[in-house]
């Protein structure tokens, strides 16, 4: 399967059971939101979770596209991206979680061929706030999925705030023995689908009271099934990121590592792009400034004069704008991210010069790295780029 049936696939499979398709939004969220982007598919929906009645109904489905700064350090592993598509499903007041466990399980199995003896499922156990999630784990028991107990790992909310209650994650095994162990034990396990039972909301001091509705929301995301179902190492090989290893490596050869961040902060760096944002010293603007940045510290480690994003396809920018079903125009973000690496340029050659002075020959501490932060704009990853000691 394809990234494209995959989601024809789910979404076809959830609207046979009276789910409405609701088109995903950008990454920006709704005014007034204090997060700088939409982190998961639930997040636009808060107000319905917390008792709005939505326009389509109490079953919903959708494809959204996500990003995660906390991942941004991850990068470069198997498994995460900083740009992602979230498929999800929500049940608004309706059915409950076990029928979403069940859903899950039939979708998996015989939707997209999984082999049950390749899943683990892990349900939270209990806390002194809550009880453990009996009815997710009976589901399991039921299938005959084995099963793994944890509190704050199946314990899900969006924030210090909010709505949040007790989730039942599925595991894929994706290493190339026969399963072994448990999720928390063995990273060859991957999370690859999470359904919350969302039923609290969290109060300011940490107290937990009832949604005015029981709620169910999955989210399960799609690069990382994809590239399980496609029996790929890693979500850098499944079909989606096709024309980027094969244009790249021939523009600018890097070891896998190097690869791997490099593909993903140029795309991400286009759908942010896409989405309306420029470049900043603050919030949406600073994240986006530190994804060309350190996609461009890769490339310039070790021949900065050579390499450039001037060399970037417009195939490349092409089938990300039309992958995320963006209207901008390749010409238009090629300006944008050549206006960035030439500022980084003079930053680089600004933060060489400073840091040729006497008092930063030795090792570098924090008051240093305060110092040359606040007084030369130089930031601390840049620093250590440029001295890696």
């Amino acid at each position: 399967m394809n990234t494209d049936h995959v989601i024809r696939t789910f979404v076809d499979y959830f609207q046979e059971r009276g789910h409405h398709r609701i088109t995903g939004s950008t990454l920006l969220p709704p005014p007034g939101d204090p997060v700088l982007f939409t982190t998961s598919g639930m997040h636009p929906l808060t107000p319905y979770l917390e008792g709005r009645p939505h326009p389509l109904g109490n079953r919903l489905v959708n494809v959204q596209r996500c990003l995660r700064t906390t991942d941004l350090e991850e990068v470069g592993d198997p498994t995460h991206l900083t740009v992602f598509e979230m498929l999800g499903t929500w049940s608004l007041g309706d059915y409950e979680g076990p029928q979403s466990l069940r859903w899950g399980y039939e979708l998996l199995t015989e939707g997209f061929g999984v082999d049950p003896r390749m899943m683990y499922a892990t349900v939270f156990g209990g806390d002194d706030r809550t009880g453990p999630d009996t009815a997710s784990l009976e589901v399991w028991e039921e299938l005959g999925v084995p099963v793994e107990l944890t509190v704050e790992d199946n314990w899900w909310s969006n924030g210090p705030t909010g709505p949040c209650g007790p989730d039942s994650e599925i595991f894929l095994w994706t290493g190339d023995t026969p399963p072994r162990s448990t999720p928390t034990q063995d990273d060859r396990w991957v999370e690859m689908w999470n359904h919350v039972t969302m039923r609290y909301r969290k109060l300011d001091d940490g107290s937990l009271v009832p949604l005015p509705q029981r709620n169910v929301d999955t989210g399960l995301g799609l690069e990382r099934l994809v590239s399980t179902l496609q029996g790929k190492p890693s979500v850098f090989e499944c079909d989606v990121f096709d024309p980027w290893r094969r244009l790249v490596p021939g523009l600018w050869p890097l070891d896998e590592s190097s690869l791997r961040l490099v593909c993903d902060h140029l795309r991400s760096a286009v759908v942010v792009i896409g989405d309306g944002v420029r470049p900043g010293n603050t919030g949406r603007g600073y994240v986006l400034r530190r994804l060309v940045r350190r996609l461009l510290t890769v490339l310039w480690r070790d021949d900065p004069g050579s390499r450039g994003l001037g060399d970037l396809p417009d195939d490349l920018i092409r089938h990300t704008l039309d992958h995320f079903r963006q209207a901008m125009e390749p010409v238009d973000v090629r300006v944008i991210l050549l206006d960035e690496e030439q500022r980084f340029r003079r930053l680089l050659e600004r933060g060489r010069r400073v840091l040729a002075q006497p008092r930063f020959r030795g090792p570098l501490d924090e008051e240093h790295l305060h110092y040359l932060h606040d007084t030369h704009g130089l930031p601390r990853d840049l620093v250590l780029s440029l001295r890696p000691e």
